[in-house]
């Protein structure tokens, strides 16, 4: 079964308990401040900015609340929640900056998270309104969902792998509402993109282009990654999870093979610490940034795919989910107010270099989603639990 990691340490139930009790209390400490408002994408020197519910970030900060609430059910966490489920609802009535695929980000662990747990109608409305907005960005050529910018634009004829973790919402209206228009359009995404992100090496495009008249694969891009033909730690990250959503929306087996290659791949390229650089390329004694939000959603990925392996691989992959979040918690959490006003430090939002497109922010900063993946990873060790995705 490849890389096991059987000489670290794995996090221990009180670290977890521990590590989930800071994080409740970190977040009812900055409550008042976010409540109305939302924590910025990145921190800026280890705290975040109150910011309004327009980046395709924020329901992540929504997220992490009612993971709190999961497990203090301190009832401030559940009226600030409801709060910020209502801005969504009038976020997606009002069309605010939902011109583009991340409404799963947005809309699955905030407003779909609401109905689950406590049968919040808003929510369940706020979430399918989301993934009729979703489905807009849907090309029957070339049978994909587009990432940005405007609709049949030849520059922005493509997918990326981030939408993986966005379909799970298509797959929750049809349940919800007995169209499969959802369904169907989400299967033909997943397929579509499993079919070209993936390298011969198991590597991961960041990015994907199709030619615009016939819908034939084109080309692999980075745009966040170090350079094209790297794996962008995160972009990895979410091939990881994605792989293991996919084979629980659809069953469809190669899908399992293809999570055991990419996890590997992931895995191999660990530094010593098991939280990777920003760059699968980077390793240690390399000058660069770490990215610790992509270990979080990798972890999550594979206690995720434990639900649907046989005993012996599911405890290995439980086993190196548990000695990467050890790290996590050992090295890169929060543990003192004063430090940071979020919960995990040293993650990487977007490194500029010679070879990509992207800007120069939040490097070396606590980042949304980071926090969030991390809070989820803990509650999954934890137990049971019923996934917002």
């Amino acid at each position: 079964m490849g890389v096991t990691f059987e000489g670290y340490s794995e996090i221990g139930k009180e670290e977890i308990e521990e590590a989930l009790n800071f994080c409740c209390e970190q977040i009812l400490h900055v409550l008042p401040e976010f409540t109305e408002k939302f924590q910025n994408a990145y921190s800026e020197n280890g705290f975040y900015p109150p910011v309004e519910n327009r980046d395709w970030t924020c329901g992540f900060w929504t997220g992490e609340i009612w993971l709190a609430y999961e497990h203090c059910r301190d009832e401030r966490l559940k009226a600030a929640a409801e709060v910020q489920v209502h801005d969504f609802l009038e976020r997606i009535e009002k069309k605010i900056e939902v011109d583009h695929h991340d409404m799963g980000f947005l809309y699955s662990p905030s407003c779909v998270a609401a109905y689950k747990l406590t049968g919040n109608r808003e929510g369940r409305e706020a979430g399918i309104r989301a993934a009729d907005q979703l489905i807009t960005r849907y090309h029957s050529v070339g049978e994909f969902i587009q990432a940005w910018g405007p609709m049949n634009a030849p520059e922005n004829y493509r997918l990326i792998i981030d939408c993986l973790l966005n379909v799970p919402l298509l797959f929750w209206a049809s349940k919800e509402t007995g169209d499969e228009k959802y369904r169907e359009i989400a299967e033909k995404h997943i397929h579509t993109a499993v079919a070209n992100v993936i390298r011969e090496d198991y590597s991961t495009w960041h990015t994907f282009f199709f030619d615009l008249e016939t819908g034939a694969p084109d080309h692999g891009a980075t745009c966040q990654g170090y350079r094209d033909g790297s794996a962008w730690a995160r972009g990895q990250a979410w091939g990881v999870y994605g792989l293991a959503l996919a084979y629980k929306y659809t069953g469809r087996k190669e899908y399992i093979e293809l999570f055991r290659r990419v996890t590997e791949y992931f895995l191999t390229h660990l530094p010593q610490d098991l939280v990777p650089y920003w760059d699968l390329e980077f390793t240690d004694g390399d000058d660069q940034p770490r990215d610790s939000s992509s270990a979080s959603i990798a972890a999550c990925g594979m206690l995720e795919m434990c639900k649907y392996l046989e005993p012996k691989e599911a405890a290995h992959y439980r086993g190196i989910a548990s000695r990467i979040l050890k790290s996590v918690y050992d090295n890169y959490a929060v543990k003192d107010f004063e430090i940071s006003n979020g919960l995990v430090l040293h993650s990487t939002y977007s490194n500029h270099s010679p070879y990509n497109t992207c800007n120069h922010y939040g490097v070396d900063e606590c980042n949304i989603w980071g926090d969030y993946f991390y809070m989820e990873a803990l509650t999954r060790m934890n137990g049971d639990w019923e996934m917002y995705w």
